[in-house]
């Protein structure tokens, strides 16, 4: 897990593909200083693990296929930025949102305007049904850094970036045309699911198959029960 406080802009070594298999070399000197083999790093919002070690400062992680055709990795040169997270230590501050580092999608930047001392980012969901997760002030994902939504329209939905925030990311680096990684809040994707799911029960003694399972919670218990 996750907060979307990037801790590192990391730099993109080497980049080994071989058909939608990825191996990844980046450089990292803050996110390594208490990392071994095994601990996750979100690299651009994608929980990754570190599988070697080559120095005080360089690691390397694999890419699986699902990962490659779901985020923006697939598209990653040498030399480009990305932004580093360590996984959250239990005893620490939690200063962003739930943050799971499973990319739902990605967007593009359709534009990119300052207003005052902040710059307004709007981004079009490639899958407009994402849309139903994403809330007016409610969180959002963006490369793995956590975001409050400004307004939200039908296909795609405005973040606002503070100074701070946009000079310690590689968001500073996007530009409209820019492809984005993009994670909706893990609170709305379990409460959608609930109240959609129609699976199966296990079976009675033998294990099998039974009559589909229905939910007990309904738009209108939540509703009732002060959720909406």
């Amino acid at each position: 897990m996750f907060t979307g406080l990037i801790e590192e802009i990391g730099s993109l070594k080497k980049v080994h593909r071989q058909g939608e298999a990825m191996v990844l070399t980046i450089e990292g000197p803050h996110v390594l200083k208490d990392a071994a083999i095994g601990d996750s790093i979100s690299v651009n919002g994608v929980c990754l693990t570190v599988t070697e070690l080559q120095s005080a400062s360089i690691f390397t992680v694999d890419v699986m296929p699902q990962t490659f055709r779901h985020t923006n990795l697939k598209n990653i040169r040498p030399g480009e930025k990305v932004n580093l997270e360590r996984a959250m230590q239990a005893g620490g501050r939690f200063g962003g949102h739930i943050v799971q580092g499973h990319v739902d999608g990605t967007g593009e930047v359709l534009s990119r305007e300052n207003n005052a001392n902040a710059v307004v980012f709007t981004i079009r969901l490639h899958d407009a049904s994402l849309m139903r997760y994403i809330i007016p002030q409610g969180s959002v994902t963006l490369d793995g850094i956590s975001l409050t939504v400004v307004n939200a329209g039908e296909t795609s939905f405005s973040v606002s970036i503070i100074p701070h925030t946009l000079r310690e990311t590689a968001l500073q680096l996007k530009q409209a045309g820019s492809e984005i990684n993009v994670e909706c809040d893990v609170l709305g994707k379990y409460v959608d699911h609930l109240l959609h799911f129609k699976g199966a029960g296990s079976g009675e003694g033998n294990g099998g198959p039974s009559a589909p399972a229905k939910s007990g919670i309904t738009a209108a218990f939540l509703a009732e029960n002060g959720f909406f």
